[in-house]
């Protein structure tokens, strides 16, 4: 079947489910498949469980009236998606960068949504599979569109802006994130670039953290061009206070007062500041470009302050990379309060760096006083160092019962693969 008539289909059923355990009668169930599964087994239960249709890209599974052959399912859900956008000329933000894409997305949402009607990326859905759902969302009442793109390796950016084509554009940063897949930090900057060299191509609008000079080399040539920062650019800012949450104050570019967020840490002044900086170019009042970054409350172990008896913890632990932990160890060490305790896990897709990389953080734990260092599981096990050791977060959950630290101020942070956040359980 060609696009076109799929895609009159999924406009009499629009709500599109690649999971059978998430399925709603009428949705249009895509069959994908991946190394440890196949979904056109799954596509007669879609069907029982009142899927509108199955797209399936295996004959043996066909069910006459109820399935939708093609020839590979993940590509006809991505051109589906590409379709569905080339319905919009609205404006759409494209989101990537090492650190901090997630949490810029959601405060540039939080902003952008007080005044425009705006669909944004669910959580971190954010790959070759949850940005076309993303754009099969999208209903025709949108006037913004925000789309979160993740990538650990090289033309992927390049092949969601094939159909996500992006009018305007944002990276955070270039970090030592995904170091295996990238090839090193300017693999990364290559391979986070390509969301400037579409936009670039396309005469596309780039909203850029000036302060950093290597994206100022990277985005030559794009012709329009809205800087932020905390020493440049058309929009700028300070940070007033961070102990624990962050508060900043524009001095350049915007009225918005004193800015007092529930957002734990001074390195996310570059994420407020690009939400800020959205919010002023799509002219929404400075009033309600405050009260939504106050009102934003981080969820998901992102920078959350939790409070458990007496006891207060930074739950930062949804992801980790070199970049992003030394900011929230310097982070955390500068805070006025004693008894503090540092739970780190280890950093994943480092490639050949990852042991000199966790011994740097090894180096950087010792320039500063802790009541104790929790350090789990990966390369951190294969580096001498004087702080407790385990292999895993419930090895270090079951030294958190044993101890039960009171009075205490935690950190937790490390790669989602560590799942920190279990350390938590019980405790």
């Amino acid at each position: 079947m060609d696009i076109a008539k799929l895609y009159e289909i999924y406009r009499k059923f629009p709500s599109v489910q690649t999971d059978t355990r998430l399925l709603q009668p009428s949705d249009l169930f895509f069959a994908l498949k991946g190394e440890n599964f196949n979904g056109n087994h799954f596509a007669a239960m879609a069907i029982e469980k009142g899927a509108a249709y199955a797209v399936i890209d295996e004959k043996a599974y066909a069910i006459p009236g109820k399935t939708i052959l093609v020839e590979q399912v993940l590509p006809a859900l991505q051109a589906l998606a590409k379709y569905h956008r080339n319905q919009f000329t609205i404006p759409f933000i494209a989101i990537t960068g090492s650190n901090g894409k997630t949490s810029t997305k959601e405060l540039v949402h939080a902003v952008i949504s007080t005044t425009y009607k705006t669909y944004t990326t669910a959580g971190n859905l954010n790959n070759h599979i949850g940005i076309p759902l993303t754009l099969l969302k999208i209903k025709q009442d949108a006037a913004m569109a925000i789309v979160e793109m993740g990538a650990n390796h090289q033309k992927e950016i390049a092949g969601y802006c094939t159909y996500t084509l992006p009018t305007h554009g944002l990276i955070t940063n270039c970090g030592k994130a995904h170091l295996e897949g990238f090839g090193g930090v300017e693999g990364v900057r290559k391979g986070k670039g390509e969301l400037y060299d579409f936009l670039r191509e396309h005469g596309g609008t780039a909203f850029m953290m000036s302060d950093y000079d290597y994206l100022e080399q990277m985005g030559r040539g794009i012709q329009h061009i809205i800087r932020y920062g905390a020493h440049s650019g058309d929009f700028q800012g300070e940070v007033i206070a961070s102990d624990p949450f962050i508060q900043v104050r524009m001095t350049k570019g915007a009225d918005t007062g004193l800015i007092k967020t529930q957002i734990v840490g001074d390195y996310n002044l570059p994420n407020i500041l690009a939400a800020v900086t959205i919010g002023k170019y799509f002219k929404v009042p400075d009033d309600k470009i405050r009260t939504a970054i106050e009102s934003y409350i981080p969820s998901n172990s992102r920078s959350q302050l939790l409070e458990t008896g007496s006891n207060k913890i930074i739950l930062d632990a949804y992801n980790a990379n070199p970049s992003s932990m030394q900011l929230a160890i310097e982070n955390f060490a500068k805070t006025q309060a004693e008894n503090k305790i540092l739970i780190l896990g280890a950093m994943a897709e480092l490639g050949d760096e990852s042991l000199a990389e966790h011994q740097k953080m090894v180096n950087l734990i010792g320039q500063y006083q802790w009541k104790h260092v929790l350090l789990v599981g990966g390369d951190f096990l294969k580096i001498q160092h004087p702080y407790l050791s385990f292999s895993n977060a419930e090895e270090a959950r079951q030294w958190m019962q044993k101890t039960r630290p009171e009075h205490a101020y935690m950190l937790v942070k490390g790669s989602r693969s560590m799942k920190m956040e279990d350390v938590l359980k019980d405790n």
